[in-house]
């Protein structure tokens, strides 16, 4: 589920967190040699992400490689403004700081929303997998376009009354809100692919569930990995079914990645999340991860066997909060709600009937 909390860190759980409080919008803190720590606002209810600056160096002398941009906010430009300035704090040449290069893990708006301002200011390259980069494209072209049929087909199968509907169509079309216009080009990252960033060797991991094709950047040299949201350290990422693939198993992509980067990743890491601190513990967290997905597929199996449910009729069992159909999180909710009864028939334990309403019903197989 989307976080309300501001992601403190919670050290219940095996973790630990070494690098203290985290820097002020336009303040830098290091966190592992030519490794930098930048915090930006966010106007949402989780109110911050942590970007990171690799020390770097092209053909035209040092820089920094940026990890993550922020949202295309007055409050994020202001504060890039202040990073950026002469005698800021990446100041890396007599005539101020330079950005070589801008790494993004992935599509969602508060890390790629700055990247195309970034790229353009100083004439860098835009390195983020190529699924994120076509993804975001093809969000972006929806901006301000009426939201399409079959998204509202969609989500009349789940169970939304129009009232939520009308809703949907207003709000439709905003991803581009957050954006500057994305460069058009890039440099593909991939999994496995060896990076050399400054001094020091960079391998890219590849994450999937949350979004279409995450890249984690792990220096095992510094001991760190850049996790951005495909590992966090108090809350879980939104692993949603959305109208474009309504059959799609982004729960299984998402567990199967867990196993992927606890095999490749050794437990030592210092990680650092794109939200929350930055922390010690990863494999702990790891298995908390999959186990919680584990309790909410057993919750929901549970919830199957009392008979027939609609998207929406499941959210007391895989949420502690309520959900009313006219909440600001119903979209959220009804997405991951589908990815979890989705990965339920992936595994054959659940079928999905429809009435003649259009409105899916589930029941256990």
């Amino acid at each position: 589920m989307p976080p309300t909390s501001d992601g403190r860190p919670d050290e219940a759980h095996g973790l630990r967190y070494p690098c203290g409080e985290p820097p002020a919008a336009g303040q830098v803190r290091e966190v592992a040699p030519g490794v930098l720590w930048l915090r930006m606002p966010l106007p949402f209810a989780l109110n911050h992400i942590n970007l990171w600056a690799i020390a770097d160096w092209d053909e035209r002398g040092a820089g920094w490689a940026i990890v993550d941009t922020g949202t295309k906010t007055a409050d994020v430009m202001a504060a890039w403004g202040h990073l950026l300035a002469a005698d800021g704090p990446l100041a890396s040449t007599p005539q101020g700081a330079r950005v070589t290069r801008v790494f993004v893990t992935h599509m969602h708006p508060d890390h790629v929303g700055m990247a195309g301002w970034l790229t353009r200011k100083f004439d860098a390259r835009m390195w983020i997998s190529r699924l994120e980069y076509l993804s975001c494209r093809t969000l972006a072209a929806d901006t301000g376009r009426e939201a399409p049929d079959d998204a509202i087909r969609f989500y009349r199968a789940c169970g939304w009354p129009e009232s939520a509907l009308d809703l949907y169509r207003a709000r439709f079309g905003g991803f581009g809100k957050y954006l500057h216009p994305l460069p058009d080009s890039f440099h593909r990252l991939h999994d496995g692919q060896a990076i050399r960033i400054g001094t020091r060797d960079w391998r890219i991991l590849i994450g999937r569930g949350h979004s279409p094709e995450h890249a984690c950047l792990v220096c095992d040299e510094a001991g760190v990995l850049i996790s951005g949201d495909q590992v966090l350290p108090r809350i879980s990422s939104n692993v949603s079914v959305f109208p474009t693939e309504p059959e799609a198993d982004p729960l299984g992509d998402w567990i199967a990645s867990i196993e992927h980067l606890r095999a490749r990743l050794p437990d030592g890491l210092l990680v650092l999340p794109a939200h929350g601190e930055p922390f010690l513990g990863l494999h702990a967290r790891l298995d908390r991860l999959a186990s919680g997905h584990a309790k909410g597929l057993e919750r929901l199996r549970r919830s199957l066997a009392g008979g027939p449910r609609r998207a929406i009729d499941v959210f007391g069992a895989l949420f502690a909060r309520p959900i009313g159909t006219d909440s600001d999180l119903l979209g959220m909710a009804t997405g991951e709600s589908l990815a979890h009864l989705n990965h339920l028939m992936a595994l054959g334990e659940v079928r999905r009937d429809c009435d003649a309403d259009g409105v899916w019903h589930y029941r256990l197989v």
